[in-house]
């Protein structure tokens, strides 16, 4: 592992929450619109395993240890909480917790970012 990785992996991420905060406006600015399905991105869990990292689970305690991955390809076509007549099945409240977790997703990434550029500073200075 190069000592820059966990940065290329916080870019990804980036870019990541970036495009599903685009997939869930759209789904947000056509949620009146006749016959519109709403979409998703795939989980940035199979993105990152994709890449050569992979977190290892070293205690049973942590978080998802022992499930299984389940591999979809690209944006795809979600269900909805419900269905009305015109055949949208977007649902507000459902796309606004979702515009939620990409906001606290993009906390996330900043502060663990700055976290370790404040460590790789520090230790560099010596």
């Amino acid at each position: 592992m190069t000592d820059l990785a966990l940065f290329d992996l916080a870019a990804r991420n980036a870019r990541w929450l970036g495009a599903r905060q685009a997939v869930v406006a759209s789904n947000i600015a056509n949620a009146h619109t006749p016959g519109y399905k709403a979409s998703d991105l795939q989980p940035f869990e199979e993105t990152l395993a994709r890449t050569r990292l992979t977190p290892t689970a070293t205690s049973p305690a942590h978080m998802g240890a022992g499930e299984a991955a389940i591999v979809r390809a690209g944006a795809r076509e979600t269900e909805g909480w419900e269905t009305v007549y015109s055949g949208n099945n977007v649902t507000l409240e459902q796309q606004l917790l979702k515009a939620g977790e990409v906001s606290r997703g993009h906390a996330l990434n900043v502060g663990l970012t700055k976290a370790f550029h404040r460590m790789f500073l520090a230790s560099v200075k010596g």
